[in-house]
């Protein structure tokens, strides 16, 4: 149990960063983009054939983003210069992207078992710091034995999440975040103020889009291969873990927003995780599991919002009728 709750958190935290982008089209721009399930194999493929041609891992996760970026720019193009629903032009940027990763990898698969990975450096790294027996010493102690050997990288990558996290409650309190935000919420009024929401649209996408091709990247490498069907549902993963950590954190802040996003990945993988340890489900129910976690996470706000409603009128009612008599 421990071992699977700990590889949950795992690739909650991976997942968070591609939550994150899917918040920023979805929440900020209010822009139902599906390039997200094109755009996480994207980042994918570029990184993983990048290490295999031998780029330095971090290099070729850095170029599985931008390839992410563009990919996400398009989208924005299809939509403002083109003047496609934006739902249909994130769909269509998705099928084509479907034939460009598989184009990209040269085959359905790529393997990455003998190549050295951005996983593999930041283990290294911790190593050299020799803070690992300690800590290891430390867990023996507390009767942990069978402590996981990936725990630094879960702490790493925890460390990373967090980074781009600031970096994103950073971008958004700038000016031009600010005008991303007013775009979102009301276009004709941003744009009263000579704005050019195009360009708005544009890049928000893309960031959005880069976030999600460099935890595609990212991924890739902690599994060790990069499949051309790995995307397929990404958008539900990270609508569900945005869903969850708004329902359970709450938003009344960018940062605190933010910070439930990352929060409601981790949950969600772990949830997941809990829910396929029952004999009558297996791996096929996920998307059936991830459904029911939307639909759990957006109905309960609004029951126990109506449920608080009819209390206080009752509480109004009885208060009326003591004062009446």
């Amino acid at each position: 149990m421990f071992l699977s709750l700990f590889g949950a958190v795992e690739s909650g935290v991976i997942y968070a960063i591609m939550a994150l982008g899917v918040y920023l089209s979805f929440r900020i721009l209010d822009f139902p983009d599906l390039t997200v399930d094109g755009s996480f194999v994207t980042g994918a493929a570029v990184a993983t054939i990048s290490i295999i041609n031998g780029v330095p891992p971090v290099l070729a996760t850095i170029i599985g983003a931008l390839a992410g970026f563009l990919a996400g720019c398009i989208t924005g193009i299809l939509h403002t210069k083109g003047k496609i629903n934006p739902l249909l032009s994130g769909i269509l940027m998705m099928i084509a992207l479907y034939s460009i990763n598989l184009r990209i990898m040269g085959r359905p698969q790529l393997s990455l078992l003998n190549e050295t990975t951005i996983k593999d450096q930041l283990t290294n790294l911790w190593e050299l710091t020799g803070i690992d027996p300690l800590i290891n010493g430390i867990l023996s102690s507390m009767g942990i034995d069978r402590f996981p050997n990936t725990w630094a990288l879960v702490v790493i990558m925890l460390i990373v999440t967090l980074i781009i996290k600031f970096m994103v409650d950073y971008y958004l309190k700038t000016e031009i975040g600010l005008a991303l935000r007013a775009t979102g919420n009301n276009q004709k009024m941003i744009r009263s103020f000579s704005a050019n929401t195009d360009i708005l649209i544009i890049m928000g996408i893309g960031l959005s889009n880069g976030l999600v091709a460099l935890s595609g990247a990212l991924l890739a490498q902690h599994g060790g291969f990069a499949d051309v069907g790995m995307g397929i549902g990404m958008i539900i993963i990270g609508l569900a873990s945005v869903i969850i950590g708004e329902a359970l954190f709450g938003v009344k802040t960018i940062a605190r927003a933010t910070l439930a996003v990352i929060g409601g990945a981790i949950v969600y993988r772990i949830v997941v995780t809990l829910a396929l340890r029952f004999e009558f489900l297996d791996t096929g129910d996920m998307k059936l599991i991830t459904a029911l976690l939307v639909i759990i996470a957006l109905i309960t706000p609004k029951m126990m919002q109506s449920y608080r409603e009819k209390k206080r009128r009752k509480e109004k009612r009885a208060l009326l009728e003591s004062e009446g008599a």
